[in-house]
């Protein structure tokens, strides 16, 4: 029945989307039919999600889901840092990293616990998730801040990109050692697999070709979501920080808050964690240094440098969920406890 709801909302809403961008209807009406259009976009590319992680491994599945969601704001950071909005562009930066560890990991805990009492997942590869989240968040995004203090802008940069490189090529060593070289070698053996074979809703080529058409619709109507935000921040009363690391966030990342919930209310709890935390070690290690380079291509070079309040949310989120998920299992209280965080932090940034 929702699936056929989400149909008709995408056939609806992506029309009007582009016709509501032509004619330049009012802000504040069409940024309630993005949203509400891209929520429904995000369904399909939950289930087509479902149905890769099912053909190729919850590994592969998560990755996919995490790779086309981070794409939208990939486009969405490409055109902010054109426009020279760097603050805006670290915001939304960190607020991805807070919504996917905060957000998205606590809805998935929280509604997945509802249904079953304990959910597990792979240790091992939280165990390994947790020392990349450390290494990216904590290390090579507080020691650009500390330098900075005692650098110019110029050698502030250079060292922003010198950590930038590294960080893509320890992403990609880690995309090896997970993938390759030590795929399936750390099994969990206290997850017993006696779950009936699946049959995928969609077979391989049709699901890559849904989740890419979806990520390209969603990728457009984000883009003019974005052009509505000053209007929208008039009429409520938002400042621009609580739009990048809020609203900016939420919305560039809906597809894995949706999938990510999927997946854990059918308790599929590898391909949900995957998702939320690679997606947060996609963001950490791999967009934002990608952004770092891109940005020498334009007038404002954007630093790797956040602001103290960015940094301690991101350095509390990194710790709070590591040692919430590091022992393989979770429960509806820890869910909670993240959405508790996320609108402690959120209500911070709000008075902002």
């Amino acid at each position: 029945m929702m699936n056929r709801v989400f149909a008709i909302m995408v056939f609806i809403g992506v029309p009007i989307s582009v016709i509501g961008a032509i004619f330049h209807w009012p802000s504040v009406i069409m940024f309630i039919i993005y949203c509400l259009t891209i929520i429904a976009l995000a369904s399909f590319m939950g289930r087509a999600t479902e149905s890769l992680a099912i053909v190729a491994g919850p590994r592969i599945g998560g990755l996919l889901n995490a790779t086309f969601g981070n794409a939208v704001e990939l486009i969405i950071s490409i055109f902010s840092i054109q426009a020279g909005l760097n603050e805006v562009v670290l915001a939304s930066l960190t607020g991805s990293v807070l919504g996917n560890l905060l957000l998205v990991a606590g809805m998935a805990f929280l509604i997945g616990g509802i249904k079953f009492k304990r959910q597990k997942f792979n240790v091992y590869d939280a165990r390994h998730n947790s020392g990349l989240l450390i290494f990216a968040v904590i290390v090579a995004f507080v020691i650009p801040e500390v330098f900075s203090m005692n650098l110019n802008l110029t050698n502030t940069v250079h060292l922003s990109v010198g950590i930038a490189i590294i960080l893509i090529l320890l992403y990609l060593a880690a995309l090896f050692f997970k993938l390759v070289t030590h795929r399936g070698i750390y099994q969990d053996p206290s997850v017993v697999d006696d779950e009936e074979e699946e049959v995928p809703e969609w077979k391989k080529g049709k699901a890559i070709g849904i989740l890419f058409l979806s990520t390209v619709a969603v990728a457009y109507i984000s883009e003019n979501l974005v052009h509505t935000f000053e209007s929208v921040a008039r009429s409520f009363g938002w400042s621009e920080l609580f739009i990048g690391i809020v609203i900016v966030a939420i919305v560039g990342n809906a597809a894995e808050h949706a999938s990510a919930i999927l997946m854990a209310y059918k308790n599929k709890m590898d391909v949900a964690v995957e998702i939320a935390f690679g997606s947060t070690l996609q963001i950490s290690m791999f967009v934002a240094p990608v952004l770092v380079i891109l940005s020498l291509f334009f007038s404002h070079p954007m630093p790797l440098v956040f602001t103290m309040p960015e940094l301690v949310a991101m350095v509390t989120a990194v710790l709070l969920s590591i040692i919430l998920a590091n022992d393989g299992e979770t429960n509806w209280f820890e869910g909670a406890t993240l959405l508790a965080a996320y609108i402690i932090m959120g209500i911070g940034f709000y008075l902002l």
